[in-house]
């Protein structure tokens, strides 16, 4: 039987997919290496290998790459099987707990040590970039002190410009050695031509013909870059790890009958702990005595606190909400709901193979072959024909720095930034090229329901009068729900508020558990609560019944008041979809996009909404289901994006091709998110992916707008039309126009 051990590792300092890129080439070049997952987000590493591999090795090479790595703190070992996955023990079934005894052979691999500091400074990109602002990293520094250097050159070239040359040579060199360093690194580890690579040939060619200002201008350029990249992949880096956030630190746990405060992460499955209105539950558990609406909306999304009693489920990082409840403990720390929640989203993060950026593929080819036909052009016409080696150098030095990729490297970002400074006027926020790709290949996406399709608070829809008049219901309605913080209290108070209604006092007030509220109001006994709490007290004809039947039907909520012993009448709420959202979806559709909704409401009242939306629904799902359901899509070939403002959405979000946070969502799924929707309109998904669509076409344009002007000036370079000075104009006219044609982005308004 083959034996395949996976082994996760923490690793500091990636900051772009390029980082990844060369992580997986030199890892997966290693003996028993059988496959690499990179998370530049997660800052994570898993790696499948036999028990052979020397995990120590694997370090060094890493460290070798300017990278900080550690192994985690456990092996997993498993069974090798064919439709072996990437993770260790993802669970993408609906058992809450299976996932933990997943795997239960663990091996602590042997000889692993703390790793040393990494081989500082072989590698640019900013280490420990989570760790501290931007400035107090090496990289942060680095891109300081090469922009303090060109300016510095400037000032000095200025006023002494005999030493001109030298002054830029040396602004260049500082930002240029870090690069040339690391490049020379990746390329030992099997990635010769990155875009370091690209950038210090450019430099070096570019300084072997006196251009060194532009040299030191590009090297500066592409350091502020990249420092960029890293400040937004430690922002992501910190939003995951602020989940963890939502479960109390402590917890009142029973003790031989007595209550004490303990450490959360201590609970045991079976400890009982005390649980105040109005705390967050500390840990999964079920319910031992009291009863309690519990707001599930950090894990679920429902937007109603559920009721719940003895026996009933309940999940850490959930709201307990007007009773005490006596809890059992029924999953460890790290077992429970919102720690796997957070496993979740980084296993959906390391699924995602990271894709190289565009410059850095070209290269791959662009690179070898400027240098290639450069260094023909300067050693044949002599070698072969006789002809004078000053003359072709100096082709040849002007052919390299027609090569050099400052249209290329400034034409994209260009496009990008034009295109995320028009978006955020419209509240759309997309993170990076990549991403605004992405968007305009979308295929399908798949929507959460609560505050993202709907508005996420319950209103009052239908009020009826039966032996009442509708204003001395919804009159006596509020009455009773005055001072309670209920949702579906407030959308009644609301409505009351909204109409003026006087609302008269009530007294002797209850709360009845699971059924409604009671309370005098003008000398008689009033009750407002469920029809089958309410039908305990009186009875109710049956077309009432029906009408109360029909409105479930449409997926409301119905409460129904009594009062002495008359039937008053009903109010029923609905959180109601969102102004806009049949034209957004409809946006969708034209576009040739399938639409499909995840919820974790109930069935009944997500059906009501998707039949009014014209749209597919999926419901009563927990996180690892919607994460499971976009997966299923992909492997559909679909093409996902995920739109959605909550926690439970954060896995989903991250497992799809592209995840969208709209609307009030939490800084957690706006960060997990690789875009936002900030005005919370749903025809924005579809005004984002037409921005997408023109943004790539503008690049796409640059890319052969600064392409078709190298090689016009590349032939004209060899024929001896055109000298140095046109090769450098080549390059600048190149960007100047693909910049003017970026910035036709910004009239984008709609």
């Amino acid at each position: 039987m083959n034996t395949s051990l996976q082994t996760r590792f923490r690793v500091e300092g990636m900051d772009c997919a390029s980082c990844a890129s060369k992580i997986d080439t030199a890892v997966r070049r290693m003996p028993g290496v059988e496959d690499v997952s990179v998370s530049v987000t997660m800052g994570t590493m898993t790696i499948s290998h036999d028990d052979k591999s020397d995990l120590d090795a694997i370090t060094r090479k890493v460290k070798g790459l300017g990278y900080k790595a550690e192994p985690l703190v456990d092996t997993a070992r498993t069974r090798e099987e064919p439709s072996h996955t990437h993770g260790v023990g993802c669970d993408h079934g609906h058992h809450d707990h299976d996932h933990k005894h997943a795997h239960p052979h663990k091996e602590t691999p042997s000889g692993t040590r703390a790793p040393d500091h990494a081989m500082e400074g072989v590698h640019g990109h900013d280490h420990g970039i989570s760790e501290g602002p931007w400035w107090k990293t090496r990289k942060g520094r680095t891109t300081i002190l090469a922009g303090v250097a060109l300016v510095m050159a400037y000032g000095i070239g200025h006023r002494y410009p005999a030493i001109e040359t030298y002054a830029f040579t040396i602004a260049m060199l500082v930002g240029l050695i870090p690069i040339a360093r690391r490049a020379a690194m990746a390329a030992i580890a099997g990635t010769p031509f990155s875009i370091e690579m690209l950038m210090t040939i450019a430099a070096i060619g570019a300084l072997a013909i006196n251009a060194t200002e532009e040299a030191a201008a590009v090297v500066f350029l592409f350091l502020v870059g990249e420092l960029l990249e890293g400040v937004a992949a430690g922002r992501a880096r910190k939003s995951i790890t602020s989940l963890a956030a939502l479960v109390p630190k402590t917890a009142l746990q029973e003790v031989d009958g007595k209550t004490m405060e303990v450490p959360a992460e201590t609970l045991e499955i079976g400890a009982v702990i005390l649980v105040r209105p109005g705390d967050r539950i500390s840990a999964d558990g079920v319910i031992l005595s009291g009863e309690s609406a519990i707001n599930e909306a950090p894990v679920t999304g429902e937007s109603v606190p559920v009721r719940k009693g003895k026996g009933d489920v309940v999940f850490a990082g959930t709201i307990n909400g007007n009773a005490t409840l006596r809890v059992q403990v029924t999953a460890a720390a790290q077992d429970n709901t919102i720690a796997r929640v957070v496993k979740l989203v980084e296993e959906a993060q390391e699924k995602k193979a990271p894709t190289e950026r565009f410059i850095d593929r070209f290269s791959r080819y662009y690179t070898p072959a400027v240098v290639a036909v450069a260094l023909l052009v300067a050693v044949m016409p002599p070698v072969l024909f006789g002809a004078s080696w000053n003359e072709w150098i100096y082709k040849g030095l002007a052919i390299l720095l027609i090569g050099c990729p400052c249209a290329l490297v400034i034409s994209t970002p260009a496009a990008i930034a034009a295109s995320l400074s028009a978006g955020a006027r419209r509240g759309l926020l997309m993170k990076g090229g990549a991403v605004l790709e992405g968007l305009g290949k979308l295929t399908a996406i798949a929507f959460d329901k609560t505050g993202t399709l709907t508005e996420g608070k319950p209103e009052v829809t239908d009020i009826l009068g039966f032996d009442f008049a509708n204003m001395d219901v919804l009159r006596m309605a509020a009455a009773l729900e005055t001072g309670s913080s209920h949702p579906l209290a407030q959308s009644i108070l609301g409505k009351a508020a909204e109409l003026g209604v006087d609302i008269p006092s009530a007294s002797n007030a209850q709360a009845l558990g699971g059924k409604g509220v009671s309370a005098d109001v003008e000398g008689q006994p009033a009750f407002l609560g469920s029809p089958q709490a309410a039908s305990e007290r009186i009875s109710i004809a049956q077309s009432y019944r029906d009408m109360i039947a029909a409105l479930h039907a449409e997926g409301k909520t119905v409460s129904v008041l009594v009062v002495g012993e008359t039937l008053a009448g009903a109010i029923a709420m609905r959180d109601e979809p969102r102004a806009d959202a049949i034209k957004g979806i409809q946006f969708l559709k034209d576009r040739g996009v399938k639409v499909v909704m995840l919820t974790g409401d109930n069935a009944r009242a997500a059906q009501a909404i998707g039949r009014s939306l014209g749209m597919e629904v999926r419901a009563e799902l927990m996180p690892q289901d919607k994460q499971r359901i976009v997966t299923e899509l992909r492997d559909e070939g679909f093409t996902v994006g995920k739109v959605g403002d909550g926690i439970n959405d954060a896995p989903a979000l991250a497992a799809a091709d592209i995840g969208i946070a709209m609307g009030g969502g939490t800084d957690v799924a706006l960060e997990t998110a690789d875009a936002a929707i900030l005005h919370g309109r749903v025809v924005d998904v579809a005004r984002m992916i037409d921005l997408s669509k023109r943004t790539m076409r503008i690049i796409h344009q640059n890319i052969a707008m600064s392409l078709g002007l190298k090689v016009v000036f590349l032939v004209t370079t060899v024929l001896g039309v055109t000298g140095l000075w046109p090769a450098i104009l080549a390059d600048t006219g190149a960007t100047v126009l693909v910049t003017l044609n970026a910035l036709r982005l910004l009239r984008s308004e709609r």
